[in-house]
This record gives structure tokens, sequence and C-alpha cells, in this order.
């Protein structure tokens, strides 16, 4: 990605999104035998699409420390792997049951289900080969602690567990506290792993990254409640999923618990308490800042 701090959104964005397709495209090559669908599955489901909000997380972190290029794409796809991977799962019928997803047909609608669950198991698999290749950083300690936050973000603690919990949420009634815990581990950890790979990739030292945290929790929560607000109030085209899910399944969320206008408030509030916890950073971290900024105008 272009170093220069003048850099912009969209040209960050574009720079991203072309290099993870780039490095899907040349991981997924479809082979000549039986497991050529599971391959065109993945490649279905990584290439082309999506907002690509984790992986620029991951360079505008690593940018601010200097790291190589390509390192930051190897580790940036792995945390892509795993966030494709949670949406081709979590479309199939027995969890959201999607027939959508970044405006072409979910991959068991353009497959069928088992392809769909090997593809998301080995999106799964590939983002931890990707992250203990000597390639992703020549020292093993980071590369071994990129592991770790990795698995813990994608984990029982994580997004899986957050998946759990909105799973049961059309037969429970969440308070506002409930559902904030719910979105921290479901949408949250994921960016927060983003934003800290950054960090891990230019050694620095976790006391060091209080603010870094701090600016990925607010932004996270910020992401959810916009997520919330364009289920209501987006456009399905542009969006490019199924909208009023969430509704239609009895289901709270921070916009039926705090309204229309208190949730835009509060999602206000968080992407400005993102932008606070930069302020030891300068100009080199104006690229995190304009991605907190987007979360709310965001169309998509």
């Amino acid at each position: 990605m272009t170093t220069t701090t003048a850099v912009t959104l969209a040209d960050a964005t574009r720079e991203v999104g072309v290099e993870i397709d780039r490095q899907f495209d040349r991981l997924l090559t479809v082979p000549d035998d039986p497991r050529a669908d599971l391959y065109r599955a993945m490649r279905h489901a990584a290439i082309g699409g999506g907002k690509r909000l984790r992986p620029l997380l991951t360079f505008a972190t690593a940018n601010l420390f200097g790291v190589d290029r390509s390192c930051t794409a190897r580790a940036a796809t792995a945390i892509e792997c795993i966030h494709v991977y949670s949406l081709v799962h979590d479309d199939l019928p027995a969890m959201d049951d999607d027939d959508l997803r970044r405006g072409k047909p979910t991959v068991h609608k353009a497959f069928d289900e088992a392809t769909a669950i090997l593809a998301g198991d080995c999106l799964h698999a590939l983002a931890f080969e990707l992250l203990t290749h000597p390639d992703t950083h020549p020292d093993p300690f980071v590369r071994c602690e990129l592991v770790a936050d990795l698995a813990r973000a994608s984990g029982p603690s994580g997004m899986a567990g957050g998946q759990m919990m909105d799973l049961r949420a059309a037969s429970a009634s969440f308070d506002i506290a409930t559902v904030t815990r719910l979105q921290a581990m479901k949408t949250g950890a994921l960016i927060s792993c983003a934003v800290e790979a950054g960090a891990i990739l230019g050694r620095l030292p976790v006391e060091g990254r209080t603010s870094l945290r701090g600016y990925a929790r607010d932004l996270g929560l910020a992401f959810q409640i916009a997520d919330d607000i364009l289920d209501v109030e987006g456009d399905e085209a542009a969006v490019g999923k199924a909208l009023h899910k969430d509704a239609d399944a009895g289901k709270e969320t921070f916009l039926s618990l705090l309204g229309l206008e208190r949730a835009k408030e509060q999602a206000a509030m968080l992407v400005e308490q993102a932008i606070a916890h930069l302020h030891a950073f300068g100009a080199e971290a104006d690229l995190l800042r304009q991605i907190a900024r987007f979360v709310l105008e965001r169309d998509r």
C-alpha cells in the first residue's frame, strides 16, 4: 500500500482490495483433480466484493511502524480468510440461511452445502498456514503471537462465541450490555485483531498498544451500530445482502434497544472516541482516522 501519509481512503481501499484479490488468486489456483469445485467455491467467496475493512486496518496500522508490505499482505490475507470463512458458514441454512452475499449468490447456493462447509473449513486452515510461514515474518515469536491473537479472536471468546450468542438472540431478551458483549465478540474481535496484527508485525510491545486497542474497540462497536442502521435504512442492492433479517427474527439490536436517533448519536460518539485514542500519533495515523469516519458514511 502507498506509504505516504497523504494517501486517501479511496486509494488505500482500492490498493488493498487489489492486493487481497491478488493474494487469493495466487493461493487458490484451481487444481485439475476432484478438488476443483472446492477451490472454485473458495475463490467465489474470497475474490471480489466486500469492504476489505480488516485487511485495510492491518495495512494502516502496520504502516505506522514501517512494516514490509509483503509481510503485511500475508497477515492481512490470513485475517480476511477467517472473515470470509465466517461469512460462508453464517450464510448456511443451519445458521442465518442467506441467499445473497456481496451482491452474488452465497456459496451454498452457487455450489452446495457440503462444498460450502468444506470451503469455509479450508479458508480457516489457510489463515494459520499463512501466519506460520516464515515469509509472513522472519521472527518466529512474532508469527506465534499473530497465530495466538487470531485464534483468540476467531474462537469461543471471540467471533464464534459471538455467533453462538447471536443464534440464541431470537429466543432470548438481551439487554444493551449483552448485545454490546455479543457484538464485541462477533464483529469487534476480528476488527481488533486486524489492528493488533499491524502492531505485532511492527514489534510494538503489548504495553504500547493500549491506544490502538481502544481505537479498535470503539471502531468495532461503531461499525456494528452502523450495520444495524444500514439493515433498516440501507439499499439492498448497495449492501449486497438481504436486509431486515434481525427485526424479522425478533432479535434485539442496538437499533431496537436505543432507537434510530440515539443509535446514530452513539455511533458518532464512538467514532470520535476511536479517533481520540490516536492522539499520540501524527499525520501517519490519518488513514486510521479516515477509516473511523467512513464507518458512519458507508452504504454497504
